[in-house]
């Protein structure tokens, strides 16, 4: 079976430690809740990421170099 989140087209999924995702939250002024969501089962996901997890995802950006998001995992 081929694994997915490996593949040269997903961008990189890493899970945020608690300090740095408090950084990026008042950074926002949003709460956990307000970001968007990413199923549990998303084949690009980390396989540590559990619910309640946020995941910064760095994508390649014609724009700006680097696009980063950020999404919460849901079940």
């Amino acid at each position: 079976m081929v694994d997915v989140s490996q593949h040269e087209l997903v961008p990189d999924h890493t899970v945020l430690e608690e300090e740095t995702l408090e950084e990026v939250l008042a950074e926002y002024d949003i709460d956990r809740t307000d970001l968007p969501k990413i199923k549990r089962n998303d084949a690009a996901l980390p396989d540590e990421a559990e619910v309640g997890d946020v995941i910064k995802i760095v994508r390649d950006s014609r724009t700006t170099d680097q696009a980063v998001v950020y999404r919460l995992v849901v079940e």
